[in-house]
């Protein structure tokens, strides 16, 4: 089997469940994800310090790998935490999954985080704090991170430091190693599309985008002509692997690659919480790759595996459902 390292952003998920006049006390718009300097971070942990949080280790390529891990692959990530607290259970959490950590540690920035409070009619608003995560520097990626590995996924949120991303792509790519990244936000998409669609075209073997992702790198409103305008920018490199994936969320996906394109049937399964459902259907793929099955196979690996994530809060899926996967994966699908 293929190993896989992931890198990107090192991000705890804290959920709290509060009441609507103690949303009104922090002023953030509900529903909403925005982000917070170290201070707002600190005073919504003050304003909560009496309720009984649920941490859970997040950020997309993290939840990726995890899930990765949890599927039997041997995966590691890579990214950086600060030295406190969060930050030890950030790495214990990688570890109870199978995960090895490569974990940086900033001695000046707290661990990042994302604190999800949830009222009671169930709407998540997302206070996320980057912190030591969004600290992690060219420097911090040597080519000796990428031995005896033979996949790179990473995040489309890294895009935003050029210099990171780019080294990590390039020594990834020189080494021989297939690059995978997940678009992760269209409204990165759009702030750094022609870095993107450089990044693809130079060094990349497989995007993940969703439907919004992929009409935004393409300047298309057809999901179908936004499929094949990545697989086209894939194509511009010679002699890898080339798949360009498009996820439609209840519709199933697309997938096109040298293999063809194909449409993937969702696992249809009851909604209770889709985050990390766009990480989770990564993690299912990329198991495929690693286990060198049919591109087909992987679109259908993927789309079990996020129908499990579906079904629970949070982006995790319990271990019993990932012995459930793996003992029936190929008679449900």
């Amino acid at each position: 089997m293929k190993k896989i390292l992931g890198i990107g952003n090192a991000l705890t998920d804290i959920l709290l469940k509060i009441s609507e006049n103690q949303l009104a006390q922090l002023a953030v718009n509900k529903g909403s994800m925005q982000l917070v300097d170290g201070n707002t971070s600190k005073r919504i942990t003050t304003l909560f310090q009496n309720a009984t949080p649920a941490i859970v280790a997040g950020g997309s390529t993290s939840n990726t790998i995890c899930g990765l891990a949890s599927l039997g692959a041997n995966a590691a990530f890579l990214g950086k935490i600060g030295d406190d607290q969060l930050g030890k259970v950030y790495e214990q959490q990688m570890l109870e999954s199978g995960v090895k950590p490569l974990l940086h540690v900033d001695e000046f920035l707290g661990s990042g985080n994302c604190t999800v409070l949830v009222t009671p009619d169930g709407e998540r608003t997302m206070c996320t704090y980057l912190g030591a995560a969004c600290n992690l520097q060219p420097r911090d990626i040597s080519e000796d991170a990428f031995e005896d590995y033979d996949i790179l996924h990473l995040e489309g949120y890294l895009v935003q430091n050029h210099q990171l991303i780019e080294k990590a792509m390039k020594m990834a790519h020189d080494a021989k190693l297939i690059v995978s990244i997940d678009l992760a936000s269209y409204n990165i998409v759009n702030e750094e599309r022609e870095f993107m669609r450089h990044l693809i075209r130079n060094y990349v073997d497989i995007v993940f985008a969703n439907e919004l992702e992929a009409k935004a790198i393409a300047q298309t409103d057809e999901p179908d002509d936004a499929l094949e305008y990545i697989y086209a920018l894939l194509t511009q490199k010679q002699n890898t692997p080339k798949i360009s994936v498009v996820k439609l969320g209840a519709e199933g996906s697309r997938v096109l690659s040298d293999e063809g394109k194909d449409i993937i049937a969702p696992v249809k399964a009851p909604c209770v919480d889709s985050t990390g459902a766009g990480d989770l259907y990564a993690a299912g793929f990329l198991f495929g790759i690693a286990n060198k099955m049919p591109v087909r196979k992987c679109g259908q690996y993927a789309s079990l595996v996020a129908s499990n994530v579906i079904q629970v809060i949070g982006s995790k899926i319990p271990t019993p459902a990932y012995r459930d996967i793996l003992a029936n994966i190929d008679l449900k699908i």
